[in-house]
């Protein structure tokens, strides 16, 4: 039970997840990870933001708090920096937690795909073009 921070990232229409490929399943998070001690949910989000993607953020609002094996927390973010998809995180490297790969999707898939927590599509379905105009 670790506390969570996460970004949503959404540029073009399009929101940043990452697809995990786990003991034959195939589901889609946001990225994020746990809050290391001293850290603040928005340093969480946003070291995760570099690890899992590679791209430095500036973290925003929270969207969203979701109670799950501790407390997931969702921040908006702007890219300020980096190559999406050349993310270093230690999940990359762990094996026999299957795959971690950062794609695009677009805005109106996240309802056809596993998307966990799937409480947060609705918002990011419904506010996504607020985000995706923040971020051009």
């Amino acid at each position: 039970m670790k506390d969570r921070g996460s970004i949503v990232l959404v540029v073009n229409n399009k929101v940043a997840v990452i697809k995990r490929e786990f003991e034959d399943k195939v589901y889609y998070v946001f990225p994020g990870g746990g809050i290391e001690k001293g850290e603040t949910p928005q340093e969480a989000a946003q070291r995760e933001a570099y690890e899992k993607l590679g791209l430095h953020v500036i973290v925003g609002e929270c969207i969203a708090e979701i109670a799950h094996n501790g407390i997931q927390y969702y921040f908006a973010a702007r890219v300020i920096d980096g190559e999406f998809g050349t993310g270093k995180g230690a999940e990359f490297c762990n094996r026999g937690r299957g795959s971690y790969t950062p794609e695009w999707m677009e805005i109106d898939n996240l309802s056809i795909v596993d998307m966990r927590p799937p409480e947060l599509v609705g918002v990011i379905q419904t506010y996504g073009d607020y985000y995706s105009k923040r971020n051009k």
